[in-house]
């Protein structure tokens, strides 16, 4: 049975750091691509940032340069590193795991697994 469990979340100022991890079980983790996505309140969910099976990282362009998508394949676990928040990043952050390409991932698609996701609340 596959699981992916994040924790990290809670309150934070407005440009403050926090840092999400995800770890994973039951599944070869270093063949997946893995990556986050958010859904703030009463919006649809968006991509945040992927890395692929290969450690090539690609991002939206609402975090581009802020936050930081890592992972280590010994530990099962994917990281998203979130510096400098702001109150628009207030969203459940979700991580997922896909077989499918990165393009196909960042619109969502073809994904595997999803975790349950985890509340990150930034303060103005």
């Amino acid at each position: 049975q596959v699981q992916l469990v994040e924790s990290g979340g809670g309150l934070v100022q407005a440009g403050g750091s926090l840092r999400l991890s995800c770890e994973a079980s039951g599944l070869t983790f270093s063949r997946y691509n893995m990556g986050w996505f958010r859904q703030a309140p009463g919006k649809e969910r968006e991509f945040v940032a992927l890395i692929t099976h290969s450690s090539g990282r690609l991002y939206s362009d609402s975090v581009k340069g802020r936050f930081t998508v890592s992972r280590d394949n010994a530990k099962n676990t994917v990281y998203l590193q979130m510096n400098s928040l702001k109150p628009e990043d207030t969203a459940v952050y979700s991580c997922a795991a896909a077989l499918s390409s990165a393009s196909i991932f960042q619109r969502g698609g073809g994904i595997d697994h999803w975790g349950k996701g985890t509340l990150v609340t930034v303060s103005s």
